[in-house]
């Protein structure tokens, strides 16, 4: 798997081996499975076809679980800006699909939150992962 994540904005990157719309349902349901729950999926490129507009496909999941995310934000209320989770989805210019998600890593520093709490958000890396890759 090839990944990048620029340090100062805690983006990582990862491709996807399938198209966007699939990604999206991939993730959708191996997130359900694992009783996540998906609070919206934001179809930008089919709101932006709706408006007269053209874009490549782009999709948005916002998921997370209350009870992972829930101490963050009791630690830090302002945690909750990066909560829910998400995952953004879109295809570039050559057709290749990506997936971009916060580093958890990143979330716990910019909220200068305890580091054990870096495990209630690292858990849903891999399902990510899987759902491009797999």
């Amino acid at each position: 798997m090839t990944s990048t994540a620029t340090a100062d904005s805690g983006v990582i990157r990862i491709p996807s081996r399938y198209p966007v719309a699939t990604t999206a349902d991939r993730l959708e349901s191996m997130l359900k499975a694992r009783g996540i729950l998906v609070f919206a999926r934001i179809d930008f490129s089919g709101d932006a076809a709706r408006a007269g507009l053209s874009m490549r496909p782009e999709q948005l999941l916002l998921f997370g679980n209350p009870k992972a995310g829930t101490p963050l934000m009791l630690a830090e209320p302002v945690a909750g800006l990066d909560l829910p989770l998400k995952a953004l989805i879109w295809e570039e210019a050559d057709g290749r699909a990506w997936v971009a998600y916060n580093d958890p890593g990143y979330i716990v520093r910019r909220h200068m939150l305890p580091s054990t709490l870096v495990a209630n958000l690292a858990a849903v890396a891999p399902i990510i992962e899987r759902a491009a890759q797999e």
